[in-house]
């Protein structure tokens, strides 16, 4: 087994120009084409995640909690993706990735990756939290309806488009500062021995220097993402390693180091 040594050192932070995510996405889809079976492989453990928690929540009866509970895929999501940055570290490297090193990146920095992990299952948590709260606040009050009922008895509801506004607007506060956490971090604590802490400030600097590049990055994700999402989450099969991929070239760009030691 080759073992790697990776860089202690912080990169610096460069600006990028305002489309290089279409650039991410096509260097993410070529590690996708050269890795199908794994990458395909992770997107459909993804899937499969979305329909266990569509079937716990049905079985808990509150299938409401829907919506909130998919914002995961985009709070959480960067975590989840660390095995697809490491695929494509170790393909950039001029290695061809197993399946067994996906896993690589918790043996190696698990500490500090699980740190940043729980702050973004706080985050996501939090949200489900409000949105339950909010839920209640403009429906509760007029008696929630059956389970059968649910999906019309909200559409007819005069409730329903302040619920929408006011709800995916706190949502959007959330997933921003998500984003602009973990957009950087999480490819940095797969590709360096640096604190989770560290791995944030600089990712609030990237997102800050590049953030017309980063604003277009976050609504292509946000896209991409609520597409998969509607077939019952069958995109995520595609989508999720597609952006995954891309979301290591985003990194490399805004934070390149010169070359990998392995």
């Amino acid at each position: 087994m080759t073992t790697e040594t990776l860089p202690l050192a912080a990169p610096p932070i460069r600006q990028v120009a305002t489309d290089a995510p279409w650039r991410w996405l096509a260097a993410g889809w070529q590690d996708l084409l050269a890795l199908p079976s794994l990458s395909l492989a992770y997107g459909g453990a993804v899937c499969l995640a979305g329909w266990l928690l569509s079937l716990l929540l049905f079985e808990t009866g509150t299938l409401w909690a829907i919506l909130p509970a998919s914002a995961g895929f985009f709070l959480v999501g960067p975590l989840l993706a660390a095995g697809l940055y490491e695929a494509s570290r170790l393909r950039e490297a001029g290695r061809r990735p197993g399946r067994a090193d996906i896993l690589a990146p918790f043996r190696r920095n698990g500490s500090q990756l699980g740190l940043l992990g729980l702050v973004l299952l706080l985050i996501h948590l939090f949200w489900v939290r409000v949105a339950g709260l909010l839920f209640m606040l403009f429906f509760g009050q007029h008696g929630v309806p059956a389970m059968q009922a649910l999906p019309l008895g909200l559409l007819r509801s005069e409730q329903l488009l302040p619920f929408l506004v006011i709800g995916t607007g706190f949502g959007c506060i959330l997933a921003a500062a998500s984003f602009a956490a973990a957009a950087v971090s999480v490819p940095m604590l797969v590709d360096r021995e640096i604190s989770a802490l560290e791995a944030v400030a600089l990712s609030l600097r990237a997102v800050l220097a590049n953030w017309r590049a980063m604003l277009l990055w976050a609504a292509l994700i946000v896209v991409f993402t609520g597409l998969a999402l509607v077939p019952f989450y069958l995109g995520l099969v595609l989508v999720f390693p597609l952006i995954g991929h891309a979301s290591w070239h985003a990194y490399r760009d805004v934070a390149s180091r010169p070359g990998i030691t392995a």
